[in-house]
């Protein structure tokens, strides 16, 4: 396998006192801190490996302090400084870039991009493709940055919709597998009769059909990352040979006995809860501890109510780019059923939603009317305590699942598509709230 290159670590060294949300900003764009508040008997030291970057927030001190800090960093011309939220009263240093608070994700990585020598780079790589900013989402940036150099396997849990495979790539991108494959499988779509054969290959005569040798998905994804998602429908017997590949390193074609070793990093990915399958016996459980060393949690949209008009807003904006469409924005009534509707479908429910609309829409604002959402309450306008938000977060979920399938008539597979989830979510939803469809039907 070609040499790949080091993951070097960001140290950011914040002359001043960052807050507690802009420590979780930088944990979640994955510098690591260090804070000097006193140029008094204070000490730069630098790791050779390390990517580093002085930010000099002249928030909480005056000229005299501005100066002294400055002759701390004098030594070391060649680091990169940043200033945060410089004003008139401090004399404004020689900086590389200047940030605003607050100081949120974008500024951040925007800083990474010119620290890493990369400063007009507008691809999606890396977490940017995780767009939002909420409390829960930076959670997750925070995890994929410390998991994505390690080289162990992970598994990613949330509701279908989440942006589980958003996340596997992500992990990829930051590994030092990037520009190495990186392989998806779907393993629910998979046929039962060919799981063995798609994921590890198979010898010319294997099989009825097998008119020639084939590699498998495993073999394709030799040297970079596979990913696995729905891992909880492989059958019994793929995730004997699964189990095989993860403890041994190698694999055997269906119709060979010959090991073949290969070197890939297994992402898997799922909605259900393995260990009832373990308990149930549909999921080996030295298998589910064998993936489960890292855990990922996907939020689901309902805890990102900070990231719901952001997400819209991203998802029009690609939209516009790949289609000639008149809407540009969304009016107030359209940003109001944004926040109240409980998103059962999650992320990619509103990714349908806003591109229908920017279809359908005959103005330059996008309306409630052209999102089709149902009215209703939703925590993020509540007024109610805690508990009293988990409750109406769970009753407008619920009544939303229970609207959708009388206007389908009960059908769960056209609830389904009016929702823009799977089938399987449908009968999440209907067993989290306790609708029984048979009952329901009469």
């Amino acid at each position: 396998m070609a040499a790949v290159p080091e993951i070097r670590p960001r140290c950011m060294i914040w002359l001043g006192r960052p807050s507690p949300q802009e420590r979780e900003v930088l944990a979640a764009a994955g510098w690591d801190l260090r804070v000097i508040d006193d140029a008094h008997g204070a000490r730069i030291g630098l790791r050779g490996g390390d990517r580093v970057a002085a930010l000099l927030d002249l928030r909480h001190g005056d000229a005299e302090w501005a100066a002294s800090m400055q002759a701390l960093l004098s030594p070391h011309s060649d680091l990169p400084l940043v200033a945060l939220d410089w004003q008139d009263a401090v004399p404004a240093p020689d900086c590389l870039l200047h940030l605003h608070p607050p100081l949120d994700l974008a500024q951040i990585q925007r800083l990474a991009r010119i620290v890493d020598g990369e400063p007009h780079a507008t691809g999606q790589a890396g977490t940017e493709c995780l767009v939002g900013g909420s409390p829960a989402m930076l959670g997750v940036h925070a995890s994929v940055h410390k998991f994505a150099p390690v080289e162990l396997p992970v598994l990613v849990t949330g509701e279908t919709g989440t942006g589980k495979e958003l996340a596997a790539r992500a992990l990829h991108d930051m590994s030092t597998r990037h520009g190495r494959p990186f392989v998806a499988v779907n393993c629910g779509a998979l046929p039962a009769s060919l799981v063995q054969s798609e994921l590890f290959g198979h010898e010319k005569g294997a099989f009825t059909g097998a008119i020639a040798r084939r590699i498998g998905l495993f073999e394709a994804a030799d040297g970079g990352t596979i990913f696995l998602d729905e891992i909880g429908d492989l059958p019994l017997d793929a995730q004997t040979n699964l189990l095989r590949v993860l403890q041994e390193g190698s694999l055997e074609r269906v119709g060979s006995h010959h090991p073949i070793r290969i070197d890939v990093r297994v992402i898997a990915a799922t909605h259900v809860d393995l260990e009832d399958a373990v308990a149930q016996g549909r999921f080996r459980e030295d298998l589910f501890y064998r993936l489960d060393v890292l855990r990922l949690h996907m939020p689901p949209l309902r805890e990102r109510c900070d990231d719901v008009e952001t997400l819209a807003r991203h998802f029009l904006a690609l939209f516009r780019e790949q289609h000639r469409v008149r809407a540009r924005g969304f009016d107030a009534t359209a940003r109001r059923a944004l926040r109240i509707h409980p998103w059962p479908g999650n992320v990619r429910e509103l990714m349908n939603r806003v591109r229908r609309a920017a279809v359908v829409c005959e103005a330059d604002l996008i309306d409630a009317a052209a999102l089709q959402l149902h009215e209703a309450v939703h925590p993020c306008t509540g007024t109610e305590g805690a508990d009293g938000l988990d409750h109406v977060r769970v009753n407008a979920e619920r009544e939303a699942v229970l609207a959708t399938l009388r206007e389908s008539g009960f059908n769960v597979s056209e609830c389904a598509r009016r929702l823009r989830v799977s089938r399987v979510t449908v009968y999440r939803l209907c067993k989290k709230h306790r609708l029984e469809l048979e009952s329901l039907r009469v």
